[in-house]
């Protein structure tokens, strides 16, 4: 269920802050809801996948956790965010 790494790249450079970014909070959110994309995507097929539901939880946490740091650290840099992700919060 992995990105491989041309897609992972391609979210990286449409998300980064500067040309060596790869780790900021902005970038590990699209990771995470490109992956939360993809296995909701799985789902509609695998309804009986709840090993994989555990990890989607975990994701959904994390990214939740991020976006409020971002939120806590700049209000702006949060609203242009999910604005970009398409997140409803």
């Amino acid at each position: 269920m992995a990105l491989d790494s041309a897609q992972k790249s391609e979210v990286i450079q449409g998300y980064r802050r500067s040309d060596n970014d790869t780790g900021s909070p902005e970038v590990q959110v699209a990771l995470l809801t490109t992956n939360i994309n993809k296995l909701t995507d799985h789902f509609s097929k695998h309804k009986q996948d709840h090993h994989s539901r555990r990890g989607l939880l975990r994701m959904i946490n994390r990214r939740r956790k991020l976006l409020d740091y971002v939120k806590k650290v700049d209000a702006s840099r949060y609203q242009s965010l999910i604005e970009n992700l398409g997140l409803r919060r």
